[in-house]
């Protein structure tokens, strides 16, 4: 588009030119030209729409606009042309007016399409990626970068920051996103793609949808955060209502392909593992098929909201193809082994399970009975057909299930109601008084709890049952409560003869028999047919009841006993004198005697505590026997039990006391002192290791001869026997300490004692060898050295290293240590220091003796000779 420039010359001044009438028509000629030109193109350009339903038709259409609008716009701007309209200007024209009107429409438009042109140019890359963009990322990405673009847009633009011009270019690119969401989610294809790639693909699609409508709002706040007076409140129906229409479909699309994999996944691995037949697999997978061929084969695009009501139509096929199809599944799959309610019988729960299951497609094929162009088509017949086939199945699985209990309740209930109420685990006929003897267990069997069951749900099912099975459904109370009271009943007995010992069995043997005889007619006699169930459950509670009561007062008894019992077994018969100070122990004799006296004294307060014992067996005869003789025959083997225990519990005690004083022998804390003596020549023990041995076997035998102060129970009873005279003048007590004696236990602490007292003794008397230094002192002739000497008159010096060494000795005497602690004995040296240095102390004065005599002699000797000296001089 050029403008006609004038052919005049216009070189001359402009107040000149508008002077000259010629100049001024031509120009004018030529302004009308331009005139018509602008107006034209204008108009033409006014009338110009986009060219698609996309944003880049609008952003196509202002930059054609701006690029026709920029080329007159340039023109107008050129000098000539800027000087023929102030030429008309000042020539006072009347088009000028006209003109100028012209000319100002040409810059508002153009500086609307110039400003527009380049404020979309802004978001040219986005809507590129948003069109061609691959990948969930860019798109995710790019959305939100597109619409805060469009937030500055229309924060800055003079032109998009109306309603009318943001909400028709929001439309073009809410199209664009259901045109690449179209591309995507294309049936054709879609279908014969992997499930789950096409599961991406519809999820990428739905993503997509939901965040347009989500970054918008996010934009709408962000707008109305900024401070900007022009707020986003445009129509949301007509930007999102397709859209949200195509994440719905999208949903239904979505679904379709996962029922579809279900169904692979679900039943046509577990067919391949199990069955034989590649048909039926192969028929399964045409079914599964079939479901989704409808999808494939569409004449309509589902995702247009025009075709809404066709698109409700072939989902709620698929939904119905869906439902016959998985429950026939889950029939083929479960019948044999249905699940079923809590609480529900096998058999009934069985048939309630494919009722289910049939009134569900029931349901379902009666709404799809209501629309007439479903049932009406191809599909809709062979889904029929195929809903006809598996209530068949169904109604003839019924059947079968219910003939089937029937015909085996009739012929096995007869049978178990003649069952007898208990039934035993001894393999003997007549029973045997031994604890574990006979466990009587309820002879119920959970068939009948079952048959009782399957008739209540049977008739809730609307189905006949037996008559005998209707009876029995009616007692049901009563039978339950017979065998919870059996159940009671048999814990009770169990409990109690678990409680008795096989003493207490055998002692109550005459009560325990009169039970068994009962339990046995439950377990011979009584059916669950019978008349008299309640009567028997009675009369077993009655005499448990009773048994149990003596069975509790002979346990008192029997806990008192026992407590005599332990309190004699846990006695200390060593009870050891304490030291009045650090540093004395009592001798050996002193020692032993001690603990022989106060353990006399614990022996008088055990033999009446034994001698309590027949008293509280004769209360035990009291109840059992009526009878207070201490010498009933049934009691007999309940005395033999009571008398072992007594020797068991006088073992220990005597055991127990032996280990104590073992360990007492092998700990370090004295207890008993001895004497280390001089006994020319020899050292020794006061008293010797033999006479302590001797003391020590003493000792123990006493321990063990305890038990001679408990007299043993005529046989048969719990009296105590009467001294025997074996002799005119002896007599012989019957005790225990004849079998405790003899006990390996006792005997083997006994050899241990004496073993450790051995060694210790050997101890000591070793280490008194270091005293054999000394040995010199009472063993040298004292009398024959001293003549020596005296004979040889020795210098001084040999006077003084003798002096010097028996006080020495002396002197280490009163510095060693004077005594020596080793486990329990405490060896007293101070005796033998005291002889030691006695002796040294005679060997000095002795020494000095002689030594006073040769010299007091030798200095006579030299006062002679100064004598006869004196006197010669």
């Amino acid at each position: 588009l050029k403008l006609e420039m004038p052919t005049v010359n216009l070189d001359r001044e402009v107040s000149l030119l508008a002077t000259v009438p010629g100049v001024v028509r031509s120009l004018k000629s030529c302004a009308v030209t331009w005139q018509k030109l602008i107006s034209r193109v204008l108009e033409e350009q006014l009338k110009k729409v986009p060219q698609g339903d996309g944003p880049f038709a609008e952003i196509d259409l202002w930059h054609e606009k701006n690029a026709a609008l920029s080329a007159l716009t340039k023109q107008i701007k050129l000098p000539e042309v800027q000087k023929v309209l102030e030429i008309l200007q000042e020539a006072e024209s009347e088009f000028t007016g006209n003109l100028q009107i012209v000319l100002s429409d040409l810059k508002k438009h153009h500086m609307e399409a110039q400003d527009s042109a380049k404020f979309l140019s802004t978001v040219e890359r986005h809507l590129k990626n948003l069109t061609t963009g691959t990948g969930v990322d860019v798109i995710s990405n790019t959305i939100p970068s597109l619409l805060n673009a469009l937030r500055l847009v229309w924060i800055m633009s003079r032109c998009y920051n109306k309603d009318e011009r943001m909400v028709p270019f929001l439309e073009r690119i809410s199209w664009e996103i259901s045109a690449r969401v179209r591309r995507v989610v294309d049936l054709q294809t879609l279908f014969k793609q992997d499930i789950a790639a096409a599961k991406k693909k519809i999820t990428e699609a739905k993503n997509t949808l939901e965040q347009w409508k989500k970054s918008y709002f996010t934009t709408c706040i962000q707008v109305e955060e900024s401070g900007s007076k022009r707020y986003w409140k445009f129509d949301v129906k007509r930007l999102f209502e397709k859209t949200d229409y195509m994440v719905l479909i999208c949903q239904d699309l979505y679904d379709i392909f996962q029922v579809t994999e279900e169904l692979y996944n679900i039943f046509i691995p577990e067919l391949i593992t199990v069955s034989e037949n590649p048909k039926a697999i192969d028929e399964l997978r045409r079914e599964v098929n079939i479901i989704i061929s409808p999808m494939e084969e569409l004449t309509f695009d589902p995702l247009s909201m025009e075709t809404a009501r066709d698109w409700g139509f072939v989902m709620e096929e698929f939904r119905e193809d869906v439902t016959v199809e998985i429950v026939k599944q889950i029939f083929v799959q479960n019948f044999k082994d249905p699940p079923r309610y809590k609480n529900h019988p096998p058999v009934a729960g069985a048939i309630a399970w494919s009722r289910s299951l049939s009134q569900r497609i029931q349901h379902t094929i009666t709404r799809f009975q209501e629309e007439e162009e479903l049932l009406a088509s191809e599909r809709g017949k062979e889904v029929k057909q195929i809903y006809l086939q598996v209530v068949k199945k169904m109604e003839e699985y019924e059947v079968q299930k219910y003939h089937q209990w029937r015909e085996r309740t009739e012929h096995i209930l007869p049978l178990l109601l003649k069952e007898t109420l208990l039934a035993a685990t001894s393999a003997t006929e007549e029973p045997v008084t031994t604890k574990k003897s006979f466990c009587f267990t309820l002879n119920f069997s959970p068939e009948i709890s079952e048959i009782i069951i399957e008739t209540k749900y049977m008739e809730l099912l609307g189905l006949p049952v037996p008559e005998m099975a209707r009876y029995m459904a009616l007692q049901e109370d009563k039978y339950l409560r017979y065998t919870s009271k059996m159940k009671a009943m048999l814990d009770r007995y169990h409990k109690l003869m678990e409680m008795m010992s096989e003493a207490e069995i055998k002692l109550l043997d005459h009560y325990v028999q009169e039970l068994w005889k009962i339990l046995k007619s439950g377990q011979k006699r009584f059916t669950w047919k019978s008349v008299g169930i309640g009567e028997f459950v009675l009369q077993c509670t009655q005499i448990i009841g009773k048994l149990e009561l003596l069975v509790h007062h002979i346990h008192n008894i029997s806990e008192d006993i026992n407590s005599k019992l332990q309190s004699i077994e846990s006695t200390n018969l060593f009870k050891f004198p304490h030291s009045k100070n650090g540093d004395k122990h009592p001798g050996a004799k002193e020692f032993f005697d001690y603990v022989k006296c106060e353990q006399e004294k614990e022996v008088e307060q055990l033999v009446r505590k034994y001698s309590a014992i027949p008293q509280l067996l004769i209360e035990v005869e009291r109840r059992v026997a009526n009878t207070n003789s201490g010498k009933s025959p049934k009691l007999a083997s309940y005395y033999a039990y009571w008398e072992n225990r007594i020797y068991q519990v006088l073992t220990q005690l005597i055991v127990k006391n032996l280990q104590a004083f073992n360990a007492t022998i092998l700990a370090n804390v004295p207890l008993v002192q001895i004497e280390a003596v001089l006994s020319v020549p020899e050292i020794t023990l006061q008293p010797s290791a033999s006479e302590f041995e001797k003391m020590t076997l003493q000792f123990i035998q006493d321990c063990v001869e305890v038990t001679k102060h408990f007299v043993r129970w005529m046989h048969g009873t719990c009296i105590e026997c009467r001294p025997q005279h074996v002799k005119m003048d002896e007599a012989v007590t019957f005790s225990f300490y004849s079998d405790v004696s003899q006990s390996p236990l006792i005997t083997e602490q006994a050899v241990l004692i004496t073993q450790n007292v051995h060694k210790l003794l050997a101890s000591l008397t070793e280490y008194l060898n270091q005293w054999k230094r000394y040995d010199l002192l009472w063993k040298s002739d004292k009398d024959a050295v001293l003549d020596r000497l005296a004979a040889e008159k020795p210098a001084c010096v040999i006077f003084d290293e003798q002096l010097q060494f028996y006080m020495k000795v002396a002197q280490e005497m009163t510095q060693g240590p004077l005594i020596k602690d080793e486990q329990f004995i405490r060896l007293q040296l101070a005796p033998l220091a005291s002889a030691v240095q006695e002796n040294a102390k005679s060997w000095m004065m002795s020494l000095g003796k002689l030594l006073n005599e040769l010299v007091r002699e030798e200095l006579f000797s030299l006062q002679g000779e100064i004598q006869v000296g004196v006197f010669i001089l």
